[in-house]
């Protein structure tokens, strides 16, 4: 997910940061195994045209390179075209894959379960990193506060006192949903917060497919 809420955080420790570790981490695992290796990065322009940086899988380290590459020039920006760079990878990726998907979720997910289910029919294995800011679930500002919409968005100022209460039951349904999506699509789904180190949520995701491999990944 490369939409411009993946932008939310300090210079240099990004959402989009975080997600390139976890991306060229396990790129560099699978091709070291072997595996071909691929990407699909999506977000949308102001049209809300589906723009899709894709690198098609492919063995051997100098396409791992230039996977990399590719990785560390993504940007955040527009409108998240995550669902539709989804039903594209499942169109496009014939062989049966582990699909890695790496997004904060932040917009109308009830679209997500038939994208997760179009995967599924293709017959991938799907992981799903949930990216989220404990500020965006605790909620715990003080003072009036301006809140920016990273896709584009008008800008909101808000007295949190007077909004705590509807934005935690609105966060509370929110995840409720994603939950039961994932739920129910049986996906390997991992919530993650940004203040944990991306290592030991990797270390977690590969400890539950192979010992082995997170033994060796610390």
């Amino acid at each position: 997910d490369t939409s411009g809420s993946m932008a939310y955080g300090e210079p240099g420790s990004t959402r989009l940061d975080y997600a390139r570790s976890i991306m060229g981490t396990l790129a560099y695992l699978a091709s070291q195994q072997g595996d071909a290796v691929g990407l699909y990065a999506s977000s949308a322009n102001a049209r809300d045209t589906p723009q899709t940086r894709e690198v098609p899988p492919k063995r051997g380290p100098r396409h791992l390179g230039v996977l990399l590459d590719q990785i560390s020039l993504l940007e955040a920006q527009g409108e998240t075209g995550l669902i539709e760079g989804i039903h594209q990878a499942a169109e496009k990726i014939a062989q049966r894959a582990l699909i890695v998907i790496v997004s904060d979720l932040l917009f109308d997910v009830s679209p997500l379960r038939e994208a997760l289910q179009h995967l599924k029919f293709r017959k991938h294995d799907i992981a799903l990193f949930h990216l989220l800011d404990r500020e965006e679930i605790e909620f715990e500002f003080d003072r009036p506060t301006r809140f920016l919409d990273l896709e584009g968005g008008p800008s909101l100022l808000a007295d949190p006192s007077l909004i705590r209460a509807r934005y935690r039951d609105a966060v509370s349904a929110y995840l409720d949903g994603v939950n039961e999506i994932v739920n129910q699509s049986a996906i390997d789904y991992h919530r993650v917060f940004l203040d944990e180190p991306y290592e030991q949520a990797l270390a977690r995701f590969l400890m539950g497919r192979n010992p082995k491999t997170a033994r060796s990944a610390k």
